[in-house]
């Protein structure tokens, strides 16, 4: 399985929906909780290209986007093979 970084954020509802739809795929990830941390904030917004809203999805270590992204991803029948080993 791909290795999936997600920042989120406290009571953040589009990272509740991204973590719902990889979990509905079965995709093991890494919740990032950047909320209240302002070193991982900043380290999240270097690696998303200065986007600073959540969630902030890395799929092997590429920038997917937001919780938009992801589930454009997955309607464009692409992110099964990006979760793939």
């Amino acid at each position: 399985m791909a290795k999936i970084e997600l920042y989120s954020g406290f009571l953040c509802g589009y990272c509740f929906a991204a973590k719902r739809l990889l979990k509905r795929k079965g995709a093991n990830f890494e919740e990032i909780k950047s909320g209240f941390r302002p070193a991982l904030r900043a380290k999240m917004m270097e690696r998303a290209g200065g986007r600073h809203t959540v969630p902030q999805i890395f799929i092997d270590g590429i920038h997917i986007g937001g919780c938009d992204e992801l589930h454009a991803l997955d309607a464009a029948g692409k992110l099964d093979s990006m979760l793939a080993p």
